[in-house]
């Protein structure tokens, strides 16, 4: 059985934390909330914890976990080699959205490393994953608290949906603040390397670090050979309906309306583009286009709402892609299996 424990989001009860701390001390895992999705996570120098959690989302084992510390000093505990310059800038950008990929101390099993020499490591801007990894005394090793390939959860009833019966406990702490996962830069290379993009954006990136590369794979066209990170490689945040990104959201509408004439269509969309579709067809909407913070927030929910729904595919437009929005495209796409429309000569010819 799955326990659900109801904690305030702001000021956790430290009864109700300790409950889920004692689970983590004995190697086992919980679900918990961060500012970016809900978690799941063990001990991070408990090699058979980290197994649990592969086990628990079916999760390919050379996908590396992140390790979430509560202050600065677990910072050595599971990392060396650290650059001076990024110790000064972790006291600006922690607690915080933003994952570092460092060599690993000993202390750190591979199991939790996906088999890599190098962890990601992240302290989370939330008071219930803060006051969980100083109770547990260890940092918490955690990707996303959903099955594997599914859309990462950003409320407790997601991650019911997934891991009931699975894990022994879920902490519900409301819903998400970003609902995307976190920005990852990798430190052990030079200039440092985006691997994934998210809430902390590229350009803020680039204001403190001067010179950061991109690589082509970010924008969610390929996949990555190897996974120094979480969402580099493998199918990810997918709905299990089919879903196609349009890319030109000046023909949105009108693939819209071709597609549905052969097959019962859903479109994901912002208020803006809302007007444009015809009406009588499935509609989600993810929110204003002025706000691509808000889009991001509802993304992963909306994925999962395309699948209880009596469609047989979603259509979703494409976003501009800065800000937080090169993280929204990133996962559209992914989400999409990299499947999209970039004219309508296109959408004739796929006969989708």
């Amino acid at each position: 059985m799955t326990e659900i424990i109801k904690v305030d989001p702001v000021n956790p009860e430290i009864d109700k934390i300790k409950k889920a701390a004692e689970l983590v001390k004995r190697g086992d895992i919980v679900a918990f909330p961060t500012e970016t999705v809900y978690g799941l996570g063990g001990d991070a120098f408990n090699a058979e914890a980290s197994k649990k959690v592969f086990v628990a989302k079916n999760r390919p084992m050379d996908n590396p976990l992140i390790v979430h510390i509560a202050d600065h000093e677990q910072l050595f505990e599971v990392a060396e080699d650290i650059p001076e310059k990024l110790m000064e800038i972790s006291q600006t950008v922690w607690p915080g959205p933003l994952t570092f990929i460092l060599k690993k101390t000993d202390r750190v099993p591979k199991e939790t490393t996906g088999g890599l020499d190098t962890v990601a490591v992240r302290m989370p801007a939330h008071p219930v994953a803060l006051s969980l990894i100083r109770e547990s005394g260890v940092p918490i090793a955690a990707p996303s608290a959903n099955m594997a390939t599914k859309p990462s959860p950003t409320s407790a009833e997601h991650v019911a949906e997934d891991m009931m019966g699975r894990i022994p406990m879920i902490i519900d702490g409301g819903e998400t603040f970003f609902g995307v996962e976190s920005t990852i830069l990798n430190m052990t290379v030079s200039p440092p390397s985006l691997l994934r993009p998210g809430p902390f954006t590229l350009e803020e990136l680039n204001k403190i670090f001067g010179e950061i590369y991109v690589p082509p794979q970010l924008k969610g066209i390929g996949e990555f050979n190897v996974a120094l990170a979480p969402g580099m490689k493998y199918k990810h945040y997918a709905p299990s309906k089919k879903m196609i990104m349009v890319e030109d959201n000046s023909i949105f509408p009108q693939i819209v309306s071709m597609i549905s004439s052969r097959m019962k269509v859903a479109v994901l969309c912002s208020r803006e583009m809302e007007t444009k579709i015809p009406q009588g067809i499935a509609r989600i909407i993810l929110g204003s286009e002025e706000n691509l913070f808000e889009i991001a927030r509802n993304l992963f929910g909306s994925f999962r709402k395309l699948d209880m729904m009596d469609v047989d595919i979603g259509l979703i437009q494409s976003f501009p892609e800065k800000g937080i929005g090169l993280a929204i495209m990133n996962r559209a796409r992914k989400a999409c299996g990299f499947n999209s429309f970039h004219n309508l000569k296109e959408a004739e010819s796929l006969g989708v």
